[in-house]
């Protein structure tokens, strides 16, 4: 057996054990040793969620947990469904808090600065590493709460310089509950934050394979809160996104939905809003903001798995051999690269590049929420300065 200063800085352990006490303990005879300071996990929604939490925080006692349920895992053995994923992390070498935001629709900027300014001092306190260019910052969130734009932007202004990416919590594609994990329970409405303080070399980043067509389409009619679009270019909006992408309006569904978003031009960049569902109305409710007057694009697909190993080609340049990545990818993505073939080759990638993650609602990158996006971070070894 290795001793503890042979352990990397970060394990990980994943387990499809049903029952939630032996998949908890499965964890942590994988995770567990004297310096494991934290755990991130990712877990399917069919898991006895209110038996879950008791059994992680029996399983590890005197470590901070943090988590959320997912549309799908990224596991040792690359996507999963059905499971549970972990990563354990090594004090010596990260200073991991975490706080909840209980009520995303009243979180202010006050809020946000207070809560940051506590992280932050508590990373200080544990004297690994200067702050800056040391630190970056995980949210998870509740993915059906449509209030993720407003509590990112406020924590945005509070984090300054600090790099941020996420993920919106899923249910296995149910779309109807969702939960992050703080402090032993599951919440819904909720969120979690995680300032990660290092001195071990990192990258943040984002990507997605979507290229800009020719069709737009106006918003002339929708309801922000609802994140509901009931006419583009004034006219029923279902109507309208089904010509502009080739299919009939009843043959709507998630299939066309993930193969063909719609997308927002900001700053020359195309940002994807993708579509939740059609409703009796002829309505579409998306999974991220929209309003009225803002001029949408049909998007068209490129390549899934050349643009992920893009970026990670790019952040292992930067940081050399990843200790692990932590990845948020849209289950849309997932879900196009099961119907067009590619889930397989693109889950090989994620193995060999030692990505550890879930599926997602939403993914969030830098204060701004997003569609149909692998975003994430990834981690470099340890040096031997560092070791």
């Amino acid at each position: 057996m290795s001793s503890v200063t042979d352990l990397p800085p970060a394990q990980v352990a994943s387990t499809c054990l049903r029952d939630p006490v032996l998949a908890a303990n499965k964890l942590a005879s994988e995770l567990n040793h004297p310096y494991l300071g934290s755990v991130l996990f990712f877990c399917s929604a069919e898991y006895d969620l209110a038996s879950l939490g008791p059994a992680l925080e029996q399983a590890f006692p005197n470590v901070r947990l943090s988590g959320c349920t997912s549309a799908g895992e990224i596991t040792t053995r690359g996507y999963d469904r059905g499971s549970i994923t972990a990563i354990g992390f090594d004090r010596r070498f990260f200073s991991i808090e975490c706080a909840l935001i209980r009520e995303m629709d009243q979180f202010s900027l006050h809020d946000a600065q207070s809560l940051i300014d506590r992280l932050l001092n508590n990373c200080r306190n544990a004297r690994l590493a200067p702050i800056k260019g040391n630190t970056f910052a995980i949210t998870l969130l509740d993915g059906l709460s449509s209030r993720e734009e407003l509590v990112l932007s406020t924590l945005s202004a509070a984090l300054g310089s600090i790099p941020q990416f996420g993920g919106s919590a899923g249910d296995d594609e149910r779309l109807t509950n969702t939960h992050v994990f703080y402090d032993g329970r599951f919440y819904a409405g909720a969120a979690t934050v995680l300032l990660v303080n290092t001195p071990l070399d990192f990258r943040v980043f984002s990507c997605h394979h979507m290229m800009g067509g020719d069709e737009k389409l106006v918003v002339t009619n929708a309801c922000s809160d609802s994140r509901t679009v009931y006419e583009l270019n004034a006219e029923p909006a279902a109507d309208a996104y089904a010509r502009a992408v080739g299919v009939a309006a009843d043959e709507l569904d998630r299939t066309v939905f993930a193969l063909r978003p719609l997308g927002v031009k900001i700053g020359g960049h195309y940002f994807v809003r993708s579509i939740q569902r059609v409703n009796p109305d002829k309505s579409l409710t998306f999974y991220c903001a929209v309003e009225t007057g803002i001029v949408m694009t049909a998007m068209d697909p490129g390549s899934l798995l050349e643009t992920v190993q893009q970026q990670l080609e790019i952040s292992e340049d930067v940081v050399g051999s990843p200790l692990v990545t932590i990845g948020c990818d849209c289950f849309l993505r997932r879900l196009e690269a099961e119907l067009t073939g590619k889930a397989e080759p693109l889950s090989d990638f994620l193995r060999e590049h030692k990505v550890v993650g879930f599926n997602t609602y939403g993914e969030q990158f830098n204060g701004i929420h997003i569609n149909q996006t692998f975003t994430g971070v990834v981690i470099g070894q340890p040096d031997a300065r560092s070791s």
